[in-house]
């Protein structure tokens, strides 16, 4: 898989790639949208520590399906307010610090969730190649 930054249009705005090509062939794992909550029910305060909860919720799914965070190649992500976008980053980069290849990704500002204390949700898609 290969990271795509084409020269013509600005770079990222932080660590991501504009685009992951993904050869044919590639196994896949696509995650449902996490949220910040722990497998008791309970949903801690604040945006960074949703958004760790929500990593590692998805860590666990993607360990389920063989893979890790390295094989991402899309992150969606989205946060009830603009304040929160920078407790979320923080999350993002930990969980993907030391990858050499970004994936893709999506923040969105929303309204809310089914519930109100939910702060923040991502979703991943991870692709690996046989072998």
């Amino acid at each position: 898989m290969r990271m795509l930054r084409p020269p013509s249009i600005a770079a990222p705005l932080a660590r991501y790639a504009h685009g992951v090509a993904v050869p044919a062939g590639a196994a896949w794992v696509l995650a449902s949208g996490q949220l910040g909550i722990a497998p008791d029910g309970a949903v801690p305060e604040g945006a960074g520590a949703q958004a760790a909860l929500c990593f590692a919720n998805c860590a666990a799914i993607l360990a389920e399906g063989g893979m890790g965070p390295g094989d991402v190649v899309r992150i969606a992500a989205f946060v009830t307010d603009r304040r929160h976008m920078a407790a979320y980053m923080a999350a993002r980069d930990a969980w993907l610090s030391g990858l050499e290849r970004w994936p893709a990704s999506t923040l969105v500002i929303v309204t809310g969730f089914t519930r109100p204390e939910f702060l923040v949700e991502v979703e991943v898609t991870a692709a690996r190649l046989p072998g």
